[in-house]
């Protein structure tokens, strides 16, 4: 028996109302780009190994790969974004269309587009590069004008918070999709949540929400530290994962756990990406969030099985 039997799903019916979903990303984009190579020696001027690279690989990170993850579902994405006016925003906006998301970003001549550079030898990162700059209020003010306008158009909100300063006006955003009925999901970043209040949902990873909550000795504190802060911050739900432990959903009727779903981890970067992607797009079908949990729990254990930042495709979903 497969996942979307177990659930009680009917495949086309699924497949026909993820196709009209419309799942809108707001956040912080970035390009990952990616240089393979091989290392055979050290290097004579320092002690550091000599990759001879041999291909270059570019992905759309970030909230991008949210946007991504919604795409390969079969639902529609649409990204929200400051970039610089660059060519690393040129090649951002060209891998999006190619995946068929809709592009609505915003160019900051003052910046440069976040590039995450990762050098892999032998299936080992060995260095990874960061370029980044935060975008101007002027920018991030326009942005906001355009969330309001294209907003009705939408289903579901996902505002995926990488801590690079595109989500600057997040607690305006949250009362804009509340107020216009939109369920808004969140990737939260940091340790201040307040800005958070009124979300829907939010979805932090185990390191995340103890950052936040604090440590837990054992399962029941936990329970109690995640329904706390799910009543402080007057969340409908909060989805915390936690790697090889599955993932757990508190709401007020309680909570319901899930172990994991990966046969073989090889890659968890991206995973959290996958998690949100698929639980807004499951909602914006008109799943609960139960059922959207079930589907995200299995696409995040397909993606980890895959380098970087990866997604899951429909196929591989319901073959699960």
């Amino acid at each position: 028996m497969n996942l979307l039997q177990e659930l009680g799903l009917d495949r086309a019916a699924l497949s026909a109302d993820l196709a009209r979903a419309r799942v809108l990303v707001v956040g912080d984009v970035m390009l990952d780009r990616y240089w393979f190579g091989d290392v055979s020696r050290i290097s004579p001027e320092a002690p550091v190994p000599v990759a001879r690279i041999g291909r270059m690989e570019e992905r759309a990170g970030g909230a991008a790969n949210v946007a991504r993850n919604i795409a390969s579902l079969g639902g529609k994405a649409s990204i929200l974004s400051v970039v610089g006016d660059d060519e690393a925003a040129t090649a951002l906006e060209r891998l999006m269309l190619e995946d068929g998301i809709t592009t609505l970003l915003k160019r900051d001549a003052a910046i440069s587009t976040t590039i995450k550079l990762r050098v892999v030898a032998r299936q080992q990162q060995l260095i990874r590069l960061d370029f980044e700059d935060a975008p101007s209020r002027e920018i991030l003010a326009d942005k906001l004008e355009q969330y309001q306008a294209v907003l009705a158009e939408h289903d579901v909100v996902i505002l995926s918070d990488y801590g690079k300063g595109g989500l600057t006006h997040v607690t305006r955003m949250i009362e804009l999709a509340r107020a216009a009925g939109k369920p808004v999901l969140i990737d939260p970043k940091g340790d201040d949540y307040a800005k958070y209040a009124g979300a829907t949902l939010l979805t932090p990873n185990r390191s995340e929400f103890k950052e936040v909550a604090g440590s837990w000795q054992n399962e029941e504190q936990l329970i109690a530290k995640a329904q706390a802060l799910r009543a402080e911050l007057q969340l409908d739900a909060l989805l915390v994962t936690r790697s090889e432990e599955g993932m757990t959903l508190f709401r007020a009727e309680g909570a319901l756990h899930q172990p994991t779903f990966a046969r073989e981890v090889y890659d968890v970067s991206g995973a959290g990406d996958t998690v949100i992607g698929t639980m807004g797009l499951a909602l914006a079908a008109g799943l609960s969030l139960p059922l959207a949990m079930s589907l995200a729990n299995a696409a995040a254990g397909i993606v980890v099985g895959k380098l970087g930042t990866a997604v899951c495709t429909q196929q591989e979903l319901f073959a699960s």
